[in-house]
């Protein structure tokens, strides 16, 4: 079992940064891979940056792609995503997830997640 914990979203106005943390607790075996999706209302759940906990390889989508970057602190069971240059399309509920097992290249996709925290909100405004 797995508990992800969301922190620091927020409100901030567009070209502003913002980072938010994810801390996770529990079994550190299913957390090899841990990555940050967003979801607006009426849209489905994206995936928009995903990291190894082992060897650091990380994966991006293009619609944050040299905006976004994800990182991680093993020691204190933390993921981070510090977030630049933000737009209003960028507003949505950002939620953390987690998943054991190998892969390819850290996966974006949410159905290959499953562990998930309760979402953290950000707002940005023109």
């Amino acid at each position: 079992q797995v508990q992800l914990v969301e922190s620091a979203g927020g409100s901030v106005q567009a070209g502003g940064s913002l980072k938010l943390s994810c801390d996770a607790s529990g079994n550190p075996q299913s957390w090899d891979y841990i990555a940050w999706f967003r979801q607006t209302p009426g849209s489905e759940r994206e995936g928009i940056a995903a990291i190894s906990t082992t060897n650091g390889l990380t994966t991006y989508a293009d619609s944050v792609k040299g905006r976004f970057t994800i990182s991680r602190d093993n020691a204190k069971n933390t993921a981070i995503l510090q977030m630049t240059s933000l737009r209003p399309q960028d507003t949505a509920m950002y939620y953390c997830a987690a998943r054991g097992g190998w892969a390819p290249r850290p996966p974006l996709l949410s159905r290959d997640y499953r562990y998930w925290g309760q979402g953290t909100p950000v707002t940005v405004s023109s």
